[in-house]
């Protein structure tokens, strides 16, 4: 009998519907794609040459399984300039890429029986993540009206004495919501009340469009010892393949995630540590130019979206997703097709009009689907044109 926790584990809706808009592409189909969680820049040069100059100077044996020293240094920096967060060394576990930070998270911290409560929509690989780590995960929904954000009603209901920790993304991936720091200060009062650990998932933080980034750990010594901070490099520098991504949190938990991650993996890719080095402490320029590269995406599509009949959205305030209530075509037919969730409507764009879209299905909610802005504006208007036709 092969393993019973596992054997449940689903696949990852996003990836395989992006997998599917690919092989469509290779095999000559004129797709548009709407699925990439991954910006659509090359990884900036500074970084790229910091790489090469690794690899040539034959600095890429094994380093220490958490990280290398000087990668630690500068994430500790980067903390206590962008967050005004002061953490050690020991306190910094570099993996391979933030979701591999989430694993070791709640491999770290869950017992069998354990809850986390997650928001719905969530991202796709939070809940398995949960499962895997033999804890429950607990839904508790946001409403668009709400911002897709938690209310502290909704919170209070759903802890109890299992609740082991509140998971929160900011900016959110699939709605693009960010928390203010009054909405996180309230969070961070019911988890030091209730003794509750904090994931807060912060791997979008400096695509941000307005404001800036408040990580909630920096609201407070109590709240701080109660965080695990999860970042990474992906999104921000466009490093999507180089999978580098770090956790902070208190030391005794540092040591738990840096024993699993000896055993389960050795140390995160040694090139891709000193391209991060790079990336955290060199020229920060190349983010500027991609912020306002998505702005300028993100309300063409925000405008044109809400223009189309029977679909609507909100205007994301970071990341580069837009969620989009379908909930007015559930229900109907288009051409035929009868639409009884977002699956059956993102396969019916795929087949019909050749665009890929991520079912809201995948993230908790059926009502909607996820678009990508992390495309090139052509394409954004193409695919949209061709959704308003496949709707008309």
């Amino acid at each position: 009998m092969l393993s019973k926790k596992n054997s449940k584990i689903s696949s990852s809706i996003t990836l395989s519907i992006t997998a599917k808009a690919k092989k469509m592409k290779n095999e000559g189909e004129d797709v548009i794609s709407f699925g990439a969680g991954e910006p659509d820049f090359n990884t900036p040069k500074n970084i790229r040459d910091a790489a090469i100059k690794v690899i040539e100077g034959g600095q890429i044996g094994y380093t220490a399984s958490s990280g290398l020293p000087e990668l630690k240094r500068v994430i500790c920096d980067k903390f206590y300039r962008d967050n005004r967060l002061d953490y050690e060394i020991e306190n910094i576990v570099v993996s391979n890429g933030a979701k591999h930070a989430l694993f070791n998270t709640f491999q770290a911290i869950c017992n069998e029986g354990d809850e986390i409560i997650l928001p719905i929509p969530y991202w796709v690989s939070y809940p398995e993540l949960v499962k895997m780590a033999g804890a429950k995960p607990v839904l508790v929904e946001t409403r668009e009206e709400d911002g897709f954000k938690y209310t502290k009603e909704r919170l209070l209901n759903a802890i109890n004495k299992n609740t082991k920790a509140i998971l929160l993304n900011s900016p959110n991936n699939p709605t693009g919501t960010v928390y203010g720091k009054e909405e996180l200060q309230e969070i961070a009062e019911i988890a030091v009340e209730n003794g509750i650990y904090i994931i807060s998932d912060e791997i979008y933080e400096k695509l941000i469009y307005s404001g800036r980034h408040i990580s909630i750990a920096s609201l407070g010594d109590k709240i701080k010892d109660l965080t695990i901070v999860i970042n990474g490099v992906s999104k921000c520098y466009a490093m999507t393949g180089w999978r580098i991504g770090y956790a902070a949190c208190n030391k005794e938990i540092a040591k738990i995630m840096t024993n699993i991650q000896s055993h389960a993996t050795s140390n995160p890719n040694t090139v891709a540590q000193y391209a991060s080095i790079e990336a955290l402490s060199g020229n920060q320029d190349a983010i500027d130019k991609m912020v306002d590269a998505f702005i300028h995406r993100r309300d063409y599509m925000v405008k044109k979206v809400n223009s189309i009949n029977n679909l609507s959205c909100r205007r994301p305030e970071g990341a580069f997703y837009v969620m989009v209530n379908i909930s007015k075509i559930i229900g109907k037919k288009l051409n035929g097709t009868e639409i009884k969730g977002s699956m059956d409507f993102a396969q019916y764009l795929l087949d019909t009009v050749k665009v890929a879209v991520i079912p809201g299905i995948g993230f908790g909610n059926d009502n909607y689907i996820r678009l990508s802005y992390a495309t090139g504006l052509e394409n954004i208007k193409e695919g949209l044109k061709r959704i308003e036709e496949a709707i008309k």
